[in-house]
């Protein structure tokens, strides 16, 4: 399992008709980044870069742009994501095995994406669950007293729906 998150390809000429229609149009970046995360999955390094060459902007603004809005993301974010609670109830209650687990599960580190980009893993503070704990959530469905047995099944789940 490596410590950083796979890298994402994606054809940057697929952006082009649409860079070019916003560019130099006052707010034209907002409709080129949105077209950008929905061609691309996300507003990686590299489409920051192309965008900033082809629109004459700085990266510097397309990355603030990036970051400021919760629509766009940085990397490629997966079909289902899967948030282990390491909040102090689920912690103590051994949530971070069932991290470890669910790490060894998808063969990806935390805030990664899977390759087939079905499952992205995040840790989160809290989902307010704490008499269920150890809990996770996979898109809003909570999942409580876990045990490192049951991640399998659970992610096999979300697996066989794609």
């Amino acid at each position: 399992m490596s410590t950083v998150c796979s890298t994402h390809k994606c054809d940057l000429s697929l952006l082009d008709s649409v860079i070019e229609q916003w560019k130099g149009e006052q707010g034209g970046l907002l409709p080129i980044m949105q077209h950008a995360q929905e061609v691309c999955g996300c507003i990686s390094e590299d489409v920051q870069h192309y965008i900033s060459q082809k629109t004459g902007e700085p990266v510097t603004k397309i990355y603030g742009i990036a970051t400021f809005y919760s629509q766009f993301t940085l990397s490629p974010r997966g079909r289902h994501t899967v948030s282990m609670c390491m909040g102090t109830a689920c912690y103590v209650r051994g949530g971070a095995k069932i991290f470890e687990e669910l790490q060894k599960e998808l063969e990806i580190e935390p805030g990664c994406t899977t390759n087939d980009r079905l499952f992205t893993l995040e840790a989160t503070r809290c989902i307010g669950c704490c008499g269920l704990a150890p809990a996770m959530m996979i898109d809003g469905e909570v999942y409580g007293r876990l045990t490192t047995d049951l991640i399998h099944g659970i992610i096999d789940k979300y697996r066989q729906k794609g």
